[in-house]
């Protein structure tokens, strides 16, 4: 992907308070905001699937903290501007990127051990399904953006709908005891993705370019992780399944999906894309029955369908978008 260096309107100058409100249509739609991002969704969603084909010895702390070292420095190498990013920053905006780099960090370091303690169908379906709504409470508290109709009721679907999705073999086939630190440690992990899109989306909304926000953020999180991967043990990584999980969680599902990740939060609002990327528990369902023979029962394909219809309405153009044709 070319690097978008083209300012973007400043706070102060943005009319749309809905997610993927008005100046994300004037400029270019689902093309331009929601698609990168659902295309990242995409991506995330092949995370379970690549995880359960790592080797026996590989805990899942090492190897969520592979996938980030690895794809975050990559990131940031890669990313045209990173480097020089914090001396062109004010005070202010350097703060916000140390903020954003423990936010990226925090994630994998609650998320796996969340999905160790209750499983992975709890974990991602809190941490998923909170994301969304600490987003649009942070961002209504820091005054970034305040919740809209479309934007509560596209959420609610979603979240309904994953839920359905996720926990339907459990709440047909009798719920499991609860681990109360792992429902925690998923919320944090659903508060560290919230926090780190909205600082994210504030920055390049500031004119700074989404490679480069993303690149420092995660660069800066790579090496915070880092010790955590050597702690957890690397001795998995040389054998060829373990080194082809852990490049493909870090070229696809880090460095790639969050470079589609940060493009798409130029012309969408981050309430918009943590709702959106509730289509990754989807993707994980698809391919859990095609590729793992999963078998899902009927309550969660209606989930789907439930939430397939949340993103449909936060994705359609609104009205603003028609007048202005």
């Amino acid at each position: 992907m070319q690097n978008q260096t083209s300012p973007s309107p400043t706070p102060s100058r943005r009319t749309g308070t809905e997610p993927g409100g008005p100046e994300a249509a004037r400029h270019g739609g689902a093309l331009s905001g929601p698609l990168p991002i659902l295309v990242a969704a995409v991506l995330w969603g092949t995370t379970g699937t690549a995880s359960s084909l790592a080797p026996a010895g590989a805990s899942a702390a090492a190897i969520g903290a592979a996938g980030m070292a690895l794809g975050g420095l990559l990131l940031f190498l890669t990313s045209r501007g990173a480097r020089s990013l914090p001396a062109r920053c004010t005070g202010a905006e350097r703060r916000l990127l140390v903020l954003g780099a423990l936010a990226v960090a925090g994630y994998p370091l609650t998320f796996y051990p969340a999905v160790a303690r209750t499983g992975v169908a709890v974990a991602t379906v809190i941490a998923l399904g909170s994301a969304p709504v600490f987003t649009g409470l942070l961002a209504w508290l820091t005054g970034q953006a305040r919740p809209t109709a479309r934007w509560t009721a596209a959420t609610l679907a979603a979240v309904l709908g994953c839920v359905l999705l996720v926990l339907g073999p459990q709440l047909t086939e009798g719920a499991a005891r609860v681990d109360a630190l792992g429902v925690l440690l998923a919320a944090l992990a659903g508060l560290s993705y919230a926090a780190y899109s909205l600082i994210g989306g504030r920055l390049i909304v500031r004119g700074h370019s989404s490679d480069a926000v993303m690149g420092t953020m995660f660069g800066a999180a790579a090496l915070l992780v880092l010790p955590v991967l050597v702690l957890a043990g690397t001795g998995w990584l040389a054998t060829a399944r373990g080194a082809a999980v852990a490049l493909h969680l870090a070229f696809f599902t880090t460095f790639l999906a969050y470079r589609l990740f940060g493009h798409g939060l130029r012309r969408t609002t981050a309430s918009a894309a943590t709702t959106l990327t509730l289509a990754e528990p989807a993707v994980a369902a698809v391919l859990g029955v095609a590729v793992l023979g999963e078998r899902l029962p009927a309550v969660s394909w209606c989930g789907m369908a439930v939430l397939a219809l949340g993103l449909a309405v936060l994705t359609a153009p609104t009205g603003v978008r028609r007048r202005n044709r």
